[in-house]
């Protein structure tokens, strides 16, 4: 007896969905018998533990905020995660309520730009084990982008501008930074030079609009990792020639010599001093009571 295909769900007749034509539920896999480790799990590596502080729009003493590497379909989206190697679950109660405090203050933030009307929050996390939350923001006016599937309009719309884009980004670092924290994302800078031709700047906008946009969807974070993919492929050490020119190493000697009559001494010995406070004060920190969310401007 053949196995007759499911019925395409009624809601890819819903306006909001994507796609339309001739339609058919793919085939079911047979479950696994163990789940692959998830980026952050077992030897597997942690994007979001190595990531540094310039990598995102904003940081705090326990939070991160960052956006996608380029422009998207959506006028924002941003991810927010926890410094510590935490999943949802696995948060402590100051953390957790923190959490809730974080995702109104960002939630506020994203909103307030022009042009945005709802700010879709989503968390998924079978790619990483590392807990980030999914701002999204939709455009204000477009009906058709309400509900379950704006993440996968975010892949078919062109990206916005990547003037306005900076902009956005610059005016959520700032908002949350009037609560605490350190905001790196900067707006765009002003071209004061016309360019040389008009020629060479519609080839420049081409050039970046042929640039394929990693949306949502697409996400290094939220694509599992195959069950047969090895990282330690990855970590092989490099054994290729190791000799250095002779030149380089009486140049080293040199500026080691120099170094050494001028008195500095190899280390930084106010480094332990340093680390010992930040650690007083981390656990002050912890210790302290839940914050405020804070008021809308």
């Amino acid at each position: 007896m053949h196995d007759t295909p499911p019925s395409v769900p009624d809601f890819t007749q819903w306006p909001s969905f994507p796609f339309e034509g001739d339609l058919r539920v793919k085939h079911l896999e047979d479950p696994v018998p163990v789940e692959p480790p998830r980026k952050g799990e077992g030897h597997r590596e942690c994007t979001a533990c190595n990531a540094p502080d310039d990598a995102y729009i904003w940081v705090g003493e326990r939070w991160r905020v960052r956006a996608m590497d380029r422009p998207t379909g959506l006028p924002m989206v941003l991810i927010l995660e926890s410094r510590s190697h935490l999943d949802l679950g696995d948060l402590p109660n100051l953390l957790a309520a923190e959490l809730g405090v974080m995702t109104v203050r960002l939630e506020r933030a994203i909103r307030s730009l022009d042009g945005v009307a709802r700010v879709h929050v989503n968390r998924w996390g079978d790619g990483s084990a590392h807990l980030h939350m999914w701002f999204l923001a939709r455009p204000y006016g477009r009906l058709q982008l309400r509900g379950t599937f704006l993440s996968l309009w975010d892949s078919i719309l062109p990206p916005i501008s990547e003037a306005q884009w900076r902009e956005n980004l610059a005016l959520v670092a700032a908002w949350l930074a009037e609560f605490g924290g350190r905001p790196l994302a900067e707006p765009p800078r002003i071209q004061w030079q016309a360019p040389s031709s008009f020629s060479a700047q519609s080839s420049a906008q081409a050039a970046a609009a042929e640039e394929e946009p990693v949306s949502v969807i697409e996400a290094d974070e939220e694509i599992p990792v195959p069950a047969d993919e090895d990282d330690d492929t990855r970590n092989v050490p490099d054994t290729g020639s190791t000799e250095t020119d002779p030149e380089d190493d009486a140049e080293s000697e040199d500026a080691d010599a120099a170094e050494e009559a001028d008195g500095e001494p190899g280390g930084d010995t106010g480094d332990e001093a340093d680390d010992a406070s930040s650690i007083e004060d981390a656990g002050n920190e912890e210790r302290a009571p839940v914050p405020d969310g804070g008021s809308t401007r």
